[in-house]
């Protein structure tokens, strides 16, 4: 338990659509104190970008439209998936709080000045801002937009995640990850017959996609009880 009394957030996805993040990060406007907020969900097992929007201020209405919008493209059933977040005021709306409900989606929430609760978002953002095309400021949010949009489909198509065996988002997310493996496994193993001793005679193999993600993952001693 956190000293404030609020419990670690124990979250474990073992497939895409069961367990998805979302978070808001601030993005520089054209001078000094304004921002624009980028709103991104993503899932957890396959780090796939599900939606994402950028707004001039934190709204309600907004952070329900990027969660039903991915819902319905996604296909996501009654009782099939947890949002997990940070506390901000959107995601603790009632707004939200209603629409999760309707749709029968768990949701679940980061310990307040906690930031590891949230991990996947946190890293997310983070490969977005050290991104060397990433500016000081946008001009408008037309700017924010334009940059976004490539960098997303950048994420999500091309981005080889070290969290996910080197694969994509898109690969895991849509069930080619099982296609890559076999095909890197092949390309090894024809590289190890040519040349067995470049590889100290062990047969290579390529990494394999973790079997679960969790988010606070509970000691050995937890799971048994």
């Amino acid at each position: 338990h956190h000293r404030t009394g609020y419990q670690k957030s124990e979250l474990l996805a073992t497939e895409p659509n069961q367990v998805w993040s979302w978070d808001i990060t601030k993005l520089k406007g054209p001078v000094k104190w304004t921002y624009f907020y980028l709103y991104v969900i993503m899932d957890f097992f396959s780090r796939y970008v599900v939606g994402w929007m950028v707004a001039h201020r934190e709204q309600d209405a907004l952070a329900k439209r990027l969660i039903e919008q991915p819902c319905i493209k996604q296909n996501i059933e009654p009782g099939q998936l947890t949002v997990h977040a940070d506390r901000g005021s959107s995601m603790k709306s009632k707004a939200v709080a209603h629409l999760l409900a309707d749709i029968g989606i768990t949701k679940t929430h980061s310990r307040p000045h906690v930031s590891n609760d949230n991990p996947y978002s946190e890293s997310q953002f983070k490969t977005l801002k050290y991104c060397p095309a990433f500016p000081e400021r946008f001009g408008s949010i037309q700017d924010a937009g334009a940059f976004s949009q490539p960098f997303f489909n950048w994420y999500n198509k091309e981005h080889r995640h070290s969290g996910i065996a080197l694969m994509t988002p898109k690969q895991v997310h849509y069930g080619l990850s099982k296609k890559v493996f076999d095909f890197r496994a092949q390309v090894l193993s024809n590289a190890f017959r040519r040349n067995p001793m470049r590889f100290k005679g062990k047969m290579p193999k390529p990494c394999e996609l973790p079997e679960a993600v969790w988010i606070n993952k509970p000691s050995t001693d937890q799971i048994r009880v």
